[in-house]
C-alpha cells in the first residue's frame, strides 16, 4: 500500500497588492522612529531580497475558514470522492478567523469544524481538527494523515493549509509587505499504486529559537491600541533556515531510497526568494553538486508569502498547468520542505 494524493485545489484571491500600494505607508523602526531613506528606496530593497511584488489579500467579506473551504471543494472536486467518506479534515493555519478590522482571533470552533460545516459533512466519524505548527503547518498535517492512513486508522484524509496574514500585519512595519492570503488543500488516500509518501521527516528547535517569530505590538508607539502583530527576526531567521533545512531535506531524502539524481522538483515554502534559493543550493552542496536550473518552482513574485499555503497552493498550480514551464508526471520524484515559526522545519519526499 502506498499513500497519495488524490486531489488538489487552491484559493487564490482576486485582490492584488502591488508594492507601489506601500508607498503612502509610514515604516518605522521598532523604535517607532523613522527610516532615513524614502519608501520608493525601502521598497526596492524588499523587492531585490524576497523577490516579491505583488501579493494577494481576501476581500473584506471572507475569512481564512471561507478560502479553507473553497480550497477544499476544489481539492475534494478533483478527487472525485465523496466528502462524507473522509476520516480526517485537518487545517493548518496559525491565527484563525480574524475579521476585518477587527483585533480578536476567533478559534472556537476549530477552523477545521467550520471547513466542515461549510462542506455539509454529515458523517460524525469525520473527524475534524486545526494544527498549529508556524509555515511547515500543512506539509506536518500531510505527515498526520500519512500516519493515521498507515496505522488503519482512516483510509481518506483532506489536509488544508490556510491564513489571511493580511489580518494581522503592522503597516508600520516594512515586513509587512511579505505577508499575503491564500488557501491550498489536498485529498491524502490509501493507493495500490507505486509511489506516494516516500520518507518525512520533521523538528522543533525551541530551545533558543522558540520566539524568532512572535506577536508584538506596533512599531507606531502613538498607537491608540495595544493591539498586536505577527513580528519577526529576520536575519535569525535566514540563518537558522540555512543552518537546519538542507540537512533535513538530505535526511528525508536519504530514508526514502532516492537519489539526488532522482529529484524532480523541490516545492519549499514560499518565504523569500533569496533564502530559498540559498537553502537549495546549499542542499545540493551538501552532493557536491550544482543546483539545476528550473528544479525549484517559485509563485512568490505575484502571490507572496501565505505561510501554510504556499505550498499546497504552488503543488496546485503545477498539477494543473498553471505554471509556465513547470510540470509533473507520472513516477516523477519531488521534495515538499518548509520552514517557519517554532522553529519547526520539515520534508517529505514524494513520488507521483
Amino acid at each position: 500500500m502506498s499513500i497519495k494524493i488524490t486531489g488538489v485545489g487552491s484559493y487564490i484571491p482576486s485582490r492584488v497588492e502591488k508594492n507601489s500600494d506601500f508607498q503612502k505607508h509610514e515604516f518605522l523602526y521598532e523604535d517607532g522612529t523613522n527610516f532615513s531613506q524614502p519608501n520608493a528606496v525601502i521598497i526596492e530593497k524588499f523587492k531585490a531580497i524576497t523577490g516579491i511584488a505583488e501579493r494577494r489579500y481576501v476581500h473584506n467579506e471572507l475569512n481564512n475558514s471561507d478560502i479553507a473551504y473553497l480550497a477544499a471543494n476544489s481539492a475534494i472536486e478533483d478527487a472525485g470522492i465523496d466528502p462524507e467518506e473522509l476520516d480526517y479534515l485537518i487545517v493548518a493555519h496559525n491565527y484563525g478567523d480574524v475579521l476585518h478590522n477587527d483585533q480578536q482571533s476567533d478559534t472556537v470552533p476549530s477552523i477545521a469544524t467550520r471547513v466542515k460545516h461549510k462542506l455539509r459533512i454529515k458523517n460524525p466519524k469525520c473527524v475534524a481538527y486545526d494544527i498549529l505548527f508556524g509555515c511547515p503547518g500543512w506539509v506536518e498535517a500531510v505527515i498526520q494523515a500519512k500516519a493515521f492512513i498507515q496505522s488503519g486508522m482512516a483510509k481518506k484524509c483532506l489536509v488544508i493549509g490556510s491564513e489571511t496574514l493580511s489580518r494581522v500585519v503592522d503597516r508600520h512595519d516594512r515586513d509587512s509587505m511579505i505577508y499575503s492570503d491564500g488557501a491550498g488543500a489536498t485529498v491524502i488516500e490509501a493507493s495500490e499504486e507505486e509511489g506516494g509518501i516516500l520518507a518525512h521527516e520533521s523538528a522543533t528547535y525551541s530551545f533558543e529559537e522558540a520566539n524568532f517569530i512572535f506577536f508584538g505590538k506596533s512599531n507606531n508607539s502613538k498607537a491608540a491600541d495595544d493591539r498586536r502583530y505577527i513580528k519577526m527576526h529576520g536575519r535569525k531567521i535566514y540563518e537558522f533556515a540555512l543552518s537546519h533545512v538542507p540537512g533535513a531535506m538530505q535526511s528525508c531524502l536519504e530514508k526514502s531510497g532516492k537519489k539526488i539524481e532522482d529529484i524532480k522538483k523541490i516545492l519549499i515554502h514560499q518565504a523569500n526568494e533569496k533564502m530559498d534559493e540559498a537553502i537549495v543550493k546549499r542542499f545540493y552542496r551538501l552532493y557536491g553538486q550544482q543546483m539545476p536550473e528550473g528544479i525549484m518552482p517559485m509563485s512568490i513574485d505575484k502571490l507572496g508569502n501565505s505561510s501554510v499555503a504556499t505550498v499546497p497552493t504552488l503543488l496546485d498550480l503545477i498539477l494543473k498547468q498553471k505554471m509556465e514551464g513547470q510540470s509533473l508526471e507520472k513516477g516523477d520524484v519531488i521534495i515538499l520542505a518548509s520552514v517557519g515559526a517554532g522553529m519547526n522545519i520539515n520534508a517529505i519526499v514524494y513520488q507521483f
